[in-house]
């Protein structure tokens, strides 16, 4: 059987010792969850790098919209710079225009400057529109990997465009299925819809819980290293 890879989202230390305990695959790392996310410091990210699991930097300056100005630009290139600096596996990035197409300009920067690195673009996608010409400029662009849930409330419930997605990038692209995902549904979705990565926080009390993704490590038949 292929392997399955569990990512899970951290937005803190405890979390992501806890991800570790529980047999993770990869850290996405972040902080502010409450506004969905935002660049974690540099301190952060050299202590979560120091841990010896594949790291993928989440670069977002600031809540809101996926619209960013040249200043924004500017810092996220700079962000991007500082995780490769200090040895993260990937990042995580996003960017659309004002009528909700990827903004290709801004991400073909992010790309370049994040050469070497793996590259997931993220739930940006899931506010685009035209999701599935939006994935083909994905893929033309450079990037390894698409987190999304299929532009629904939860992977869950996205399930439908998630199979489609998968069966449109034949492999020339990874689709991680994420939001809403648990140690209960975790296999119903990959089956449904054919990935073979997916991503959650796993979080209780506030804090990504060990049993947790264990529990959800378990569901996938995943075996850690």
């Amino acid at each position: 059987m292929e392997q399955i890879n569990l990512e899970v989202c951290c937005a803190d230390l405890q979390s992501v010792k806890a991800a570790i305990e529980g047999g993770a695959h990869r850290i996405e790392l972040c902080r502010s969850l409450e506004v969905d996310g935002l660049t974690p410091s540099k301190a952060m990210m050299e202590s979560a790098i120091s841990l010896r699991i594949p790291v993928q930097v989440l670069i977002r300056p600031r809540e809101g919209d996926f619209v960013y100005n040249e200043e924004e630009v500017q810092s996220m290139i700079r962000d991007i710079r500082l995780a490769k600096e200090l040895g993260a596996n990937g990042v995580v990035i996003g960017a659309l225009r004002k009528d909700g197409t990827i903004d290709e300009e801004t991400i073909r920067r992010l790309v370049d400057e994040a050469k070497g690195l793996s590259i997931t673009f993220h739930r940006a996608f899931d506010v685009c529109s035209q999701p599935l010409e939006a994935l083909e400029k994905i893929i033309s662009l450079g990037c390894n990997r698409l987190l999304t849930s299929g532009q629904a409330a939860s992977a869950e419930q996205g399930i439908p465009l998630l199979k489609q997605l998968v069966e449109q990038s034949a492999g020339r692209i990874i689709i991680m299925p994420g939001a809403g995902v648990n140690e209960k549904n975790a296999r119903n979705i990959l089956s449904a819809t054919g990935a073979h990565e997916i991503h959650g926080s796993l979080r209780r009390n506030g804090h990504t819980d060990s049993e947790l993704v264990r529990a959800t490590c378990k569901a996938l038949i995943f075996n850690p290293a």
